[in-house]
């Protein structure tokens, strides 16, 4: 009777996922999300879909060029970390702007702080 399970690949260790990387993924869909109700709020009809659809697209086009761990760029992890804080701080004006300012300063704390113990642990 074959075993249900999968051989594992000799010489492959599976990637475990962590609290950290779950964190990691909520704030960067929280940005994303604090960026499409901006869009979607702070802009006139005709303009509120385009900025609404295309905000996050940006924000998913940089961080999947250069942040994620399939980067098609591979860039220095100081650019990777420029990128990673200019998409968190874009969604913490965003929310700034929709007149949530401590919503938007705790957004941007707790999405830098985890980004860094984050990138604290791919370093080293």
């Amino acid at each position: 009777m074959p075993d249900s399970a999968a051989p594992a690949t000799p010489g492959v260790t599976p990637r475990r996922v962590s609290v950290l990387d779950v964190l990691r993924l909520l704030t960067e869909l929280a940005a994303l999300a604090a960026l499409a109700v901006w869009g979607f709020l702070a802009w006139a009809t005709p303009w509120n879909i385009v900025v609404g659809v295309g905000a996050p697209v940006l924000a998913i086009l940089a961080w999947a060029l250069f942040v994620s761990p399939k980067a098609v760029i591979a860039v220095h992890p100081f650019v990777r970390a420029v990128v990673e804080l200019a998409v968190f701080l874009a969604a913490t004006i965003a929310l700034w702007d929709l007149g949530l300012p401590w919503v938007g300063v705790g957004f941007g704390v707790v999405a830098v702080v985890v980004g860094l113990l984050h990138n604290r642990r791919a370093l080293g």
